[in-house]
């Protein structure tokens, strides 16, 4: 069965990593009781700036920052709409929306949705 990502990268202030976890983990229930199949954050362990481009590039990383690679996966494209739809509308994550309050620079955040060409 071939499944649906939404993908995300997000430059996080290291001194803010305690707080986008627990932004992180409040979104992941919220996507979750909603309906996505699995939510992942993933922090930077081994992500070199390239020559021409990388993860720390694409995000013009700071100083003090890391690099933030998420994930969620769904049935499908229809899926992942009805439940993005559900979770935007969801007031635990209303409350985290607005970019003054986020731990991060929203900014330079940047995502996109997939469709699965492998799955093993």
């Amino acid at each position: 069965m071939a499944h649906y990502v939404d993908g995300f990268v997000v430059p996080v202030p290291t001194k803010n990593i305690d707080a986008y976890r627990r932004m992180a983990r409040k979104a992941g229930k919220v996507w979750r009781e909603h309906g996505a199949l699995e939510y992942f954050e993933c922090i930077a362990d081994d992500v070199k700036p390239g020559k021409t481009t990388s993860f720390p590039q694409s995000v013009k990383l700071k100083e003090g920052e890391t690099v933030v690679f998420s994930w969620i996966v769904y049935k499908s494209r229809k899926h992942r709409d009805k439940v993005n739809a559900k979770v935007m509308k969801d007031p635990r994550i209303m409350d985290q929306m607005n970019p003054k309050t986020m731990p991060f620079d929203a900014k330079r955040m940047f995502w996109g949705g997939f469709k699965t060409l492998v799955e093993l």
